[in-house]
């Protein structure tokens, strides 16, 4: 049989059970725990942790534990390049129209009418005058929507490079207590893993999903997935879990990991809420591509209308 640090490497508990059992709340995540598992030390020895010691700390075992159960990391979606942002400025509807005005006055600035429609010197002075104005006209419009396009997308994409630059700061900074080899350690929130100890007080931002082995008046702000204002009451007895992105308000307490990264209740949420944004997209593409297709009407019928009424 395959070891790991002395250990097996098969879990006595499955990634989809853990996954599972954090959906429960209050008595029933209570009951849950003890009848499918036999308690939290029992999850925490199937886990191969302490509840006193926490984990070894050993590299081998914690690489192990973030290929089966994954890593504390939520990975951002893609960065947008400039191009990209250049592409989305243009798709403004009033943009289209502006583009599509330009175009027709450019068109409509070379075309000259044959010898005999156009009139006498006099007319024929006048309309030479009129198509140059047409370029000028023309050229300014395309000019101007260049400009607006290109200051919205370096705008865009400056906000975009500001906010992952402190992001990434934000989270290389972020560190949080844990136990590992029986000595608390103070380590980056990305590295921590399932099975860990964490020691949790007043003021923190949890980082993980997790079940309370010990607390001392803990009391949670769980607005942020939950969307209720009050405080929620934690204990071993009461409600044993917690939950990643909430906030400590009162107490303090120590937690055994069990969801990390897009497997925690917050990864589960950004996760969809990703999936619900790229269906918002495609559906505002399609209201675009109407909108430019009632622009592009509106323009040919201002057109027809304009060249009818010089007949």
């Amino acid at each position: 049989m395959a070891t790991i640090d002395g250990r097996p490497a098969q879990y006595g508990v499955t990634l989809k059970q853990l996954r599972e059992l954090m959906e429960c709340r209050g008595h029933e995540g209570v009951e849950r725990i003890q009848t499918d598992f036999g308690g939290t030390l029992e999850i925490a020895r199937k886990l191969y942790s302490s509840a006193t010691n926490g984990l070894t700390g050993n590299a081998s075992d914690l690489e192990h534990r973030r290929e089966t159960f994954g890593s504390n990391v939520i990975p951002p979606k893609p960065p947008k390049t400039f191009l990209t942002l250049v592409w989305e400025a243009l798709q403004d509807v009033t943009l289209i129209i502006l583009q599509v005005a330009a175009l027709v006055s450019l068109i409509l600035s070379f075309y000259k009418p044959p010898e005999d429609e156009a009139g006498g010197p006099e007319v024929g002075h006048h309309d030479e005058g009129e198509s140059e104005a047409n370029w000028i006209e023309g050229a300014a419009i395309l000019i101007s929507v260049a400009v607006v396009v290109f200051v919205t997308a370096f705008n865009d994409y400056s906000k975009e490079k500001q906010f992952r630059g402190l992001q990434s700061r934000i989270e290389g900074e972020h560190k949080f207590s844990v136990i590992r080899g029986g000595e608390v350690q103070q380590i980056g929130v990305g590295d921590i893993v399932v099975g860990d100890i964490c020691q949790i007080k007043y003021g923190d931002l949890l980082p993980t999903d997790g079940i309370l082995i010990q607390s001392n008046d803990l009391k949670v702000d769980e607005s942020s997935l939950t969307g209720e204002s009050d405080h929620v009451k934690k204990g071993a007895d009461v409600d044993p879990m917690v939950l990643s992105g909430t906030h400590v308000m009162e107490g303090s307490g120590k937690m055994l990991v069990t969801a990390v990264g897009v497997n925690s209740q917050a990864g589960i949420i950004f996760t969809l809420l990703g999936a619900a944004a790229d269906e918002e997209e495609v559906e505002a593409k399609k209201r675009r591509k109407v909108s430019l297709l009632i622009g592009f009407l509106e323009t040919k019928t201002f057109e027809h209308w304009y060249s009818r009424s010089q007949l």
